[in-house]
């Protein structure tokens, strides 16, 4: 009963969540207005040019992610690697939160590789992801503390920052993670939920191992700084489609992509609806009218979701082919 209310909620719930969250972003759009932007007003080839890129990152994260299983296992061919990255991405848009176990289990099948400790890598591979998405955030505010401050402040109702390290939220925020952690390890053993937990634990500890054991540092480095320029770029080049955003600049860029990775933080499928609104919301911060910035956010979010599907299908139609055992190429060949 628990695990059909769990599906419920993962697969019915959360995407209409999503699609709410859509309607109520457009539904004062005048879709032919729209449908007419974007056959005259909106130039493809930065679109084209942001799917490239977008392939690119992708292909640069199968080459990282293969330095991170290297030390603990065989190291996987690329291709199946970066076939495993994309159908991992693709099973993202279906069922949140599925895609990297689903990477695991195709690279663990096709390369004989253990799952349990490919999903090691993936959570290292996603701490450096979330450490990467923190120096961003600090870059962020760094960089337009004035502008981005007073709105957080003004929006938390909050007069200046020494104010949250004097709240009670952020103490009891605190004092919940300690409790959490004590309540683990004390009664783990007792309680599958809490065992669940632990070994959950145990997982983050042999993905940070992982990444103490590779071999090439500075390369796993500039592969995680590529990954995530490419990641700006994606969003940085589809400024110049639309004339209302050609003139915004880099520091725009970034901060979408600091808004927009935490949209997609949000358990819908592909970020649907959450990506939307911190973008246009984003964006509305910087002087762009709602519906520009809904048709950019409409455009950029479609591209690529559009790339991961295409680029997901082949991906998982080509690994049983290229895995396809040399006895049964051979008995092909001869009956040829």
């Amino acid at each position: 009963m628990k695990k059909s209310a769990s599906k419920l909620i993962q697969y019915v719930l959360f995407p209409a969540i999503g699609i709410f969250i859509i309607y109520q972003l457009y539904k004062d759009q005048n879709a032919a207005e729209i449908g007419k932007i974007l056959r005259n007003d909106v130039d493809y080839k930065w679109i084209v040019f942001s799917i490239l890129i977008g392939l690119i990152s992708h292909l640069s994260r199968a080459m990282r992610w293969q330095m991170l299983i290297e030390p603990i296992e065989k190291k996987p061919g690329l291709i199946n690697t970066f076939c495993a990255v994309m159908t991992g991405y693709m099973a993202n848009l279906v069922f949140p939160r599925m895609g990297e176990v689903s990477r695991c289990g195709v690279l663990s099948k096709y390369e004989k590789l253990s799952f349990t400790r490919v999903v090691g890598t993936v959570v290292a591979e996603r701490l450096t992801d979330l450490f990467m998405l923190v120096l961003i955030m600090i870059t962020v505010l760094a960089l337009q503390f004035d502008f981005l401050g007073g709105f957080l402040l003004k929006t938390l109702k909050l007069e200046s920052v020494g104010e949250i390290f004097h709240s009670a939220l952020f103490y009891g925020l605190i004092a919940l993670v300690i409790v959490s952690i004590f309540l683990v390890k004390r009664y783990a053993k007792q309680y599958r939920a809490l065992m669940f937990l632990k070994n959950l634990m145990s997982k983050f500890t042999e993905g940070v191992s992982s990444i103490r054991k590779i071999k090439n540092k500075p390369l796993f480095i500039f592969h995680t700084i590529f990954i995530w320029t490419m990641y700006f770029l994606m969003i940085y080049v589809c400024f110049f489609s639309m004339p209302a955003t050609s003139s915004l600049g880099i520091n725009v860029g970034i901060t979408i992509l600091l808004t927009g990775s935490l949209g997609m933080v949000a358990p819908v499928q592909g970020g649907i609806g959450a990506w939307h609104f911190m973008v246009i919301a984003t964006l509305k911060l910087y002087g762009i009218p709602n519906d520009d910035g809904g048709i950019f956010a409409l455009v950029v979010h479609a591209a690529q979701n559009l790339m991961i599907i295409g680029a997901g299908l082949i991906a998982f139609g080509a690994l049983p082919v290229i895995n396809r055992p040399k006895n049964e190429e051979t008995v092909l060949a001869t009956h040829k």
